[in-house]
């Protein structure tokens, strides 16, 4: 039954239909898989199996998703749950509904389950911020998975799951998907609704999936977006299939490849694969033209006073009184905000509230934030002129290779570089999706490497088909989110 865990979620609706194997089969199959490894991984924070197989049992298989066990990043909402978002602040608080995506998970048929590991209020790039354990890289289990999403992605990667749901702020989906070596999707803003979801940055957080195959991550799109009331961010768009440019070569797709994310200091072994993939694009029929983003530079110092400031009013809310961790024997209400919220938050968030609180503050919101946005809008001008010449752009996903845990916990900087390639993507609201590349031999163990395709606002569909052109054409070569070697398992 384990060999269940290595089929993707289109393989498992194959054989449920056809019988041969059922809903409770693979999510028994997810269990032992976890139990077998999940204790050198750490890729869940909780999980119910009893709950999952009760609904495994009475599931429609014949619905676009029917039957198949998904798991939720621990910032999504998800009804009697917890929902921690990685925080001792929110220690025992539990969900009293689910969020839009959750509802829309269950209606096609899926079973979402266990809450993955993330980095705390989705602040980091390692998932090393999180208040309750390190999430390890599956392919060497002495490194970082990404974040913020690394349980999710690293769940994926080992195995524990056939598909899970993240959040991806400034790359927190997309970067974690190419360390891991597994497939992520982040959607265009506006596209899925963000209601449920435990807000980080407002005008940057979207939700999307990680899976093994491309083709995978478009019938979980499907599923999860439309128009939500409850979200007036969220776009009422008609219904779309996101599968419809799947199975395709690449003629008549003009590729851009933006000078500004071929940079010095890029690891030498990761820029090769990605230079071969390139290549390997051209191969299948893309035309291939350089484009320029050239306020590139400042996407890193811009996301860091935009993100901040939201996180500052965002997280506000998170005081003790109603839900939450609590300080006891406060002398006076003032003593309870502060104490509550110094043992409740970690060092990385309350990093970034003070951060977001300072450039929000009377006297520097128009030397920083404001100024901050009208850069935004440059940025944003950028890409849409650089669609007006190509149908996508292609690039890596992150400059570097998984480094090791413990690594750059000391050097804030150096960690926020890590989502230089994806943070841009966040700012102008497009769609971005990351897939395996090739794998770099690191101190005996492969690494993966994810090469990233960035799409017009709302051109999902074809982003898809982009992205799984060249999938298949390497799908011999390198199976997505396979760590065969790893020590992990």
């Amino acid at each position: 039954m384990s060999d269940l865990t290595n089929l993707t979620v289109s393989e498992l609706q194959a054989g449920f239909r056809c019988g041969d194997f059922t809903p409770a089969d693979a999510v028994r199959a997810i269990e032992q898989q976890i139990a077998a490894n999940d204790g050198r991984i750490g890729a869940y924070l909780a999980r119910d199996f009893d709950a999952a197989l009760a609904a495994a049992e009475s599931a429609d298989v014949s619905l676009p998703l029917g039957g198949v066990p998904i798991g939720i990043k621990d910032v999504i909402n998800v009804l009697g749950e917890q929902c921690t978002c990685g925080s001792k602040i929110l220690a025992g608080y539990r969900a009293p509904y689910d969020a839009t995506v959750i509802a829309k998970l269950r209606a096609a048929g899926a079973i979402p389950f266990g809450r993955l590991n993330m980095d705390e209020f989705a602040m980091g790039s390692s998932t090393e911020n999180s208040a309750y354990q390190i999430t390890r890289n599956p392919w060497d289990t002495g490194r970082i998975p990404g974040g913020s999403s690394g349980g999710s992605a690293a769940a994926v990667a080992a195995r524990e799951a056939f598909a899970t749901l993240g959040s991806d702020t400034g790359g927190s989906i997309r970067q974690p998907a190419a360390l891991c070596g597994v497939v992520g999707l982040k959607p265009s803003y506006g596209r899925v609704s963000r209601y449920g979801l435990v807000a980080f940055a407002s005008s940057l957080d979207q939700i999307g999936p990680f899976a093994r195959s491309t083709r995978d991550c478009a019938a979980i799109l499907g599923a999860i977006t439309g128009k939500d009331h409850r979200d007036s961010t969220s776009l009422d768009l008609p219904p779309e299939d996101f599968s419809a440019r799947l199975g395709r070569d690449l003629t008549g797709i003009r590729l851009g490849i933006p000078k500004e994310y071929f940079v010095d200091g890029m690891d030498a072994r990761v820029r090769e694969k990605v230079e071969a993939a390139i290549r390997q694009c051209a191969e299948l029929g893309a035309e291939l033209v350089e484009v320029s983003l050239p306020h590139t530079e400042f996407a890193v110092g811009v996301y860091y006073i935009i993100a901040t400031a939201e996180a500052s009013a965002n997280l506000a809310r998170f005081d003790g009184v109603r839900y939450g961790h609590r300080a006891k024997a406060p002398s006076d209400l003032l003593d309870h905000y502060r104490r509550t919220r110094a043992e409740g938050f970690g060092s990385e968030v309350k990093r970034r509230i003070i951060l977001g609180t300072y450039v929000l503050s009377s006297g520097y919101y128009d030397a920083y934030y404001l100024r901050a946005q009208k850069v935004r809008t440059l940025i944003r001008q950028d890409f849409a002129a650089a669609f007006e010449k190509v149908d996508a752009l292609v690039c890596p996903t992150s400059p570097d290779l998984a480094f090791k845990i413990g690594e750059r916990v000391n050097d804030p900087l150096r960690m926020y570089l890590a989502d230089i390639f994806t943070i841009a993507a966040n700012l102008a609201g497009i769609c971005g999706i990351s897939v395996p590349c090739g794998l770099v031999e690191e101190q005996g163990k492969p690494l993966p490497v994810g090469l990233q395709f960035l799409g017009k606002p709302l051109d999902e569909t074809r982003l898809l088909g982009i992205a799984d052109a060249y999938e298949q054409s390497r799908a011999q070569e390198m199976p997505p989110g396979q760590p065969a070697q790893s020590e992990a398992l």
